[in-house]
């Protein structure tokens, strides 16, 4: 006879969450289902796992940038609302039941029918891995079951668009230096080129986080929650002190309404948008594209493409790989090293046009 396994009570000490005996093995992957990420949001969770998800979230806030805690609060939801759908219990998940898991993820599909890309499958299981740390650093659970699982290897690519010198000047250049917005986006654009920083890095700067004379900007809690200090270009130091004489306060005084404006909120931020709000992800976008297009640029440009050209840029002009690394903030060498690459392409051309056999 099949005895069902079951686990006494245990006093309470670990915050109100008490490990129970999971009920049912499952090794065997889970049948194709739809769009995972529709179950984000859904209502099944217990409230001893929500009121988890909540101190989760507070570290989140304490230890990431303002964008990955929603982003990781997601993969994390979304994990518990398959897990409860298959009866798991919380505490006594095992290896087994995340490479199940894995498997679902890796059939997962859009509501087009595309797979999803293994970046975004890179994402999920690394803030599987911070929700299950932070679970064993508060003694929640005995063991942690994403211990050795392996993600997905991400293709290094290289970077798709990259400018040249004269198009990044044209672009820098195409705003007027008069009305504040032209020095908003003026000195958005320098800083840009200028630092290599990261979109959202640029919309979270602080007046206080720039000394024009100096000539440095300080990047505080960027991707992974790190600071570092960056030096800026003449040009884009003196377009900034000239934006913060004459164009910011122009912008804060501007008459404010509609919905998403946060004028307190903006007060703390460097560039703000043309109704003295917070300034977004999109609207730097748009900026940045249209500037692009003003200065007859035919290439595909975002602020990311400025990272990318600044760093192939001091590449070229003899830079050390590891000053590139500590500019543009990476965690690992290995990621800088992609733009080695753009180098190697561009003597395969120099090769294919130059050498006596290279054709």
């Amino acid at each position: 006879m099949r005895e069902t396994a079951t686990r006494q009570k245990a006093p309470n000490r670990r915050g109100g969450f008490q490990l129970k005996q999971r009920k049912e093995i499952t090794p065997k992957p889970p049948p194709r289902h739809g769009n995972q990420r529709g179950r984000v949001s859904a209502p099944a969770l217990p409230a001893k796992t929500k009121r988890l998800l909540g101190l989760y979230e507070d570290e989140l806030a304490l230890r990431y940038a303002e964008r990955t805690v929603p982003e990781y609060m997601a993969h994390v939801r979304a994990f518990l609302a398959w897990s409860e759908e298959k009866g798991l219990e919380l505490g006594s998940l095992t290896k087994q039941d995340l490479l199940a898991y894995q498997t679902a993820l890796f059939t997962l599909r859009r509501k087009d029918e595309r797979p999803y890309s293994a970046g975004f499958l890179v994402n999920r299981l690394t803030a599987l891995k911070s929700f299950f740390s932070f679970l064993s650093r508060r003694l929640l659970i005995l063991h942690d079951p994403t211990a050795g699982l392996e993600r997905p290897r991400l293709e290094m690519r290289l970077p798709r668009t990259i400018l040249t010198p004269g198009e990044v000047r044209r672009i820098t250049e195409a705003p007027d230096a008069v009305s504040p917005l032209g020095l908003r986006d003026r000195a958005i654009l320098e800083t840009l080129y200028a630092t290599g920083i990261r979109a959202t890095e640029l919309i979270q700067l602080s007046p206080f986080d720039i000394d024009p004379e100096e000539r440095t900007l300080r990047v505080v809690r960027g991707k992974g929650g790190k600071d570092r200090g960056i030096p800026l270009t003449r040009v884009a130091a003196e377009a900034i002190e000239t934006y913060l004489a004459h164009g910011r306060s122009q912008l804060l005084g501007a008459e404010r309404s509609g919905s998403g404006v946060h004028p307190k909120k903006a007060m703390k931020r460097l560039f703000v948008s043309p109704r003295g709000g917070v300034l977004y992800r999109a609207t730097l976008d748009e900026l940045v594209r249209k500037w692009a297009r003003k200065a007859r640029v035919e290439k595909r440009v975002s602020p990311h493409t400025f990272r990318h050209s600044v760093a192939t840029h001091l590449l070229r002009r003899g830079a050390d790989i590891r000053h590139i690394q500590v500019l543009l903030g990476h965690a690992r060498l290995s990621t800088t090293e992609r733009y080695t690459r753009v180098e190697l392409s561009d003597l395969k051309a120099v090769v294919k046009r130059a050498h006596p056999r290279g054709r």
